[in-house]
């Protein structure tokens, strides 16, 4: 959710109420730099804090899928089920994907598919056979291809980078038998294709790879009569291969599909092992893995090549398991490059817009990149005016040049989930090594990075600020020094709650991913005298604090303390209730035993502690299953029903919270408030009343908590002004008599 709940539980101190728009100006991380002062003021208008527990439920909601939040891998789990509960888990990749990986990087190109097809000149028969003897194709497609081939002498072949179409186009001449095989230069124009073919007297084969007609002067079929009757004086053929979407007129291409990386790999395993061997190595569970993954032709043959050396003795198997991940960061530090064949910089300012929203909308995706794509022309060249076109690159083909799909499926939203066009990487992990070559591999583009984050925190959509914070997480794993100094800082002692909310993000993800240290700043910032890096420690600490509940706690109540030091006559309310809430976190996370148990042990210790125990119980008492329905059972009641049935220690540690709530002055109405809720819920709900029902006896232990509940189940309203609900007198017989 993105708005303030209703009925979010207020700290039991009084008086004092702030929002973020009341704090002094001066904003190191505000998006200033790219707006006007209309602008940021505006921005502080639509300023509003959110609860702990709805800002949560946002991380939860809108984390990319590479951090596996809430999945119940480290500290969540299922005492309160799923991720019902208040803390993050997360994390299933090794520090190489965001380090890099220790293995040589490996040349992945492979006969008849190097980088030099740009330049013209005779392909070897030597290679040619070396390529048959290892080549994998839908034999159907292939057999349609040559039909066509042979009858019209010109083939336009249709298929994304590196998806082994220029073999393929080796591989149908030579089925033909059109030898000698020549490829020609790459910059030559539809126009040209006639001169060129005259021009190259000896072969029978021609080979035009990656042909990229402009718009102005499209591939048109005069182009490729005028190219079949050269052709047809000498008995010659020409493939040409292009990109998807290239700019055709009145030419039907054919396309190419790449053949299973499976097949590859075993085709050109069995050209250099025998068929014993092979299957042996097919079987390594190195091999499995990297199978799972959407590898490219010429990564599957390169991984036969070192599986031959494997095999052979002269590689590790250590080297074998890293091959996938070397490969991922190989075709990623190609899309970076600045070279004849790099990509354009809208392009890889999609790419980096991928890799902070994979798994999110396609049209958000995008529109965010362009975004990107400003201030990285901005950065190139300042005196230049940033255009976007309105119109370009077709999804399709940018999808497939990034490696990516498309897919439906439910957005979370403040609304209920809806349906939108979403689109991923198929390597799950390509966002994070993506990240990571940007960040590290390319410090100039660093100024714009920063400042497109520095709007992503800014902007109104939850989604969007939450992945603002796991890209800045991901930087965090790599150079956190500079990732702290730049940017988490500056959103941490932002006078804007959105810009610190990102800060907590950035940080709870930043642990979760195992970043160094994130404990211990937490614990300095919470110690330290700025009270917006105080903030955001608290609020961290309500997420991280399951994995160190005991600590967490500690650094809480060390921070309450401070707080009612300060300020004994003048609490800061905004702080208190921040510091309630990350109890409420705690007490409904995995570590919900420990952390009942710590509450019961110190509520007596002083004022400051006993007002942080009881604000944080009753807050998470009034949270409801199924993220907080209206009726849903309470989190804390269900908790209670199934502790009383087994004995646990809740039994007792429930109850005796509930009793300090009800008899504290400062905490007794909203006590009452949560039972009042819990009593309309059992009204609807059998389970629910029979729970309450257990509950309310051991409530009871002085004639003043008699009084007090039976007042209450005797004159509570309905809802909305209706009578007293039925359930009302059940549960009144339930009170011990006095």
């Amino acid at each position: 959710m993105s708005t303030p709940e209703a009925g979010a539980a207020p700290h039991p101190v009084p008086g004092t109420g702030t929002a973020a728009k009341d704090q002094p100006p001066g904003d190191p991380g505000s998006a200033a730099d790219d707006a006007g002062h209309g602008d940021e003021q505006e921005s502080e208008e639509r300023d509003q804090p959110q609860n702990a527990w709805s800002a949560r439920r946002d991380l939860v909601d809108h984390s990319p899928r590479s951090m596996n939040v809430g999945a119940g891998a480290r500290f969540s789990g299922g005492l309160l089920g799923g991720d019902q509960h208040g803390g993050i888990s997360g994390g299933h990749f090794s520090g190489d994907v965001f380090l890099g990986s220790k293995t040589e990087i490996y040349q992945l190109a492979v006969p008849g598919s190097t980088a030099a097809a740009s330049a013209s000149g005779e392909v070897p028969g030597a290679t040619l056979e070396e390529l048959a003897s290892r080549f994998v194709a839908d034999e159907a497609l292939m057999s349609r291809l040559l039909d066509r081939l042979r009858d019209d002498r010109v083939l336009v072949l249709s298929g994304g980078r590196f998806t082994g179409r220029r073999t393929a186009a080796l591989m149908l001449l030579h089925r033909l038998g059109a030898s000698p095989v020549r490829t020609l230069v790459r910059d030559t124009g539809p126009s040209g294709l006639a001169d060129r073919i005259t021009g190259e007297r000896q072969a029978r084969g021609h080979v035009l790879c990656d042909l990229a007609p402009r718009r102005d002067e499209p591939l048109r079929w005069t182009h490729l009569l005028a190219a079949r009757d050269r052709l047809a004086e000498r008995d010659a053929y020409l493939v040409l291969t292009l990109d998807p979407g290239a700019a055709l007129d009145d030419v039907t291409a054919e396309e190419w599909r790449a053949p299973a990386a499976a097949d590859v790999l075993a085709a050109h395993l069995r050209a250099r092992v025998d068929e014993v061997t092979a299957a042996k190595l097919l079987g390594l569970p190195q091999v499995t893995a990297f199978l799972e993954r959407s590898h490219q032709p010429r990564e599957a043959a390169a991984f036969a090549q070192l599986l031959g050396r494997y095999a052979a003795g002269e590689v590790a198997e250590d080297t074998v398991a890293q091959f996938s991940l070397v490969s991922l960061e190989t075709q990623v530090q190609e899309w970076f490059e600045e070279d004849e064949t790099s990509l354009h910089l809208r392009d890889k300012a999609f790419l980096v817009a991928l890799a902070a929203f994979d798994g999110g909308p396609y049209a958000l995706t995008a529109e965010l990149s362009d975004l990107l794509y400003r201030f990285l022309q901005e950065t190139e060249n300042p005196a230049r005016v940033p255009e976007v076109p309105v119109f370009g690159t077709h999804v399709g083909k940018r999808l497939q040049l990034a490696r990516a799909e498309r897919y439906l499926d439910d957005e979370h939203t403040e609304w209920g989930p809806v349906t939108q066009q979403k689109a991923r990487f198929r390597d799950e992990r390509a966002s994070l090594v993506l990240l990571r070559e940007v960040w590290t591999g390319h410090p100039s583009a660093r100024p714009a990075l920063i400042r497109w984050l520095r709007r992503l925190a800014d902007d109104g959509r939850p989604l969007v600020r939450t992945r603002a914070a796991s890209t800045v997480a991901v930087l965090a794993r790599t150079d956190l020094p500079s990732a702290m100094a730049l940017v988490i800082e500056p959103w941490g002692t932002s006078k804007l709650f959105r810009h610190r909310l990102v800060a907590v993000n950035a940080l709870t993800l930043a642990h979760l991913i195992d970043t160094p240290n994130i404990p211990r700043i937490l614990d300095t910032w919470c110690e330290g005298g700025d009270p917006r890096l105080r903030w955001v420690a608290v609020r961290a600490y309500g997420l991280i604090g399951p994995e160190r509940p005991e600590q967490a706690l500690a650094a809480l109540r060390g921070a309450a303390r401070r707080l009612y030091t300060d300020g004994p006559d003048d609490i800061d309310g905004e702080l208190a209730r921040e510091l309630a809430g990350a109890v409420e976190l705690l007490l409904l996370s995995a570590a919900s035993e420990t952390v009942l148990t710590q509450l019961r042990a110190h509520l007596d210790d002083d004022r400051a502690v006993h007002d942080l125990t009881l604000g944080g119980f009753v807050g998470a008492c009034r949270r409801t299953e199924n993220d907080d329905e209206r009726y849903g059972t309470p989190l804390v009641l269900g908790w209670y029903a199934r502790a009383a049935a087994e004995s646990g220690p809740a039994a007792q540690g429930i109850p005796y919270l509930w009793r300090a709530a009800l008899a504290d002055p400062r905490t007794t109405r909203h006590a009452l408030d949560v039972l009042r809720e819990w009593v309309l819920i059992a009204d609807r709900s059998t389970a629910v009343e029979w729970a309450v029902a257990a509950l309310l006896p051991t409530l009871v232990t002085t004639p003043a908590e008699h009084q007090r509940l039976s007042h209450l189940l005797r004159t509570m309203p309905g809802e909305d002004g209706d009578p007293p609900p039925q359930v009302a007198a059940r549960l009144l017989t339930t009170l011990p008599a006095r």
